[in-house]
């Protein structure tokens, strides 16, 4: 663990994908914190109902992940949205409009840690936990959906980047 992931040491967060090998892997990335795993929507829902979470990692396909991100940010959990199968701009966007800190394509998952510790100094000093997102975002984007993939909200792609 380095300095910048110190601050997730303690914390407390909720994983959620119907795949196991993912929740088994974020649980492995994640060992400085307290992690508690959910394979659906019902018990993720359960969980984040009556328990306290610092953190919540969401899938989105296969355990409505969307719907949970609504229940997390009513209970003032930061989410992030965690995704292979809705990885597309349009999704990006609607994680940002429904209140996500970040959404991370699952090809991204080692740097899970050094992820939720920016989004965790950024909330900390009162600034957007999406400006790192446009560090790699751009050229990922660029190269898997081609050179106009911000044309379908040019606007929202300014404003997360500012």
């Amino acid at each position: 663990m380095n300095a910048k992931e110190d601050i997730l040491k303690g914390k407390k967060v909720l994983i959620v994908d119907d795949e196991r090998d993912v929740l088994e892997t974020l649980e492995e990335i994640l060992d400085m914190c307290e992690v508690v795993k959910a394979t659906s929507f019902e018990e993720a829902k359960r969980n984040l109902e009556k328990q306290r979470f610092d953190l919540a990692v969401l899938d989105i396909m296969g355990v409505n992940g969307y719907d949970l991100l609504d229940i997390a940010v009513k209970r003032k959990v930061t989410a992030v949205m965690l995704t292979a199968h809705a990885l597309s701009p349009e999704d990006t966007m609607k994680s940002y409009k429904c209140g996500a800190a970040f959404y991370v394509p699952k090809d991204k998952i080692a740097d899970i840690a050094k992820i939720l510790a920016g989004v965790l100094e950024a909330r900390k000093k009162g600034k957007s936990t999406w400006l790192p997102f446009m560090d790699w975002a751009e050229s990922y984007y660029r190269a898997k959906f081609g050179p106009k993939w911000e044309t379908c909200d040019v606007d929202f792609w300014k404003k997360i980047s500012k």
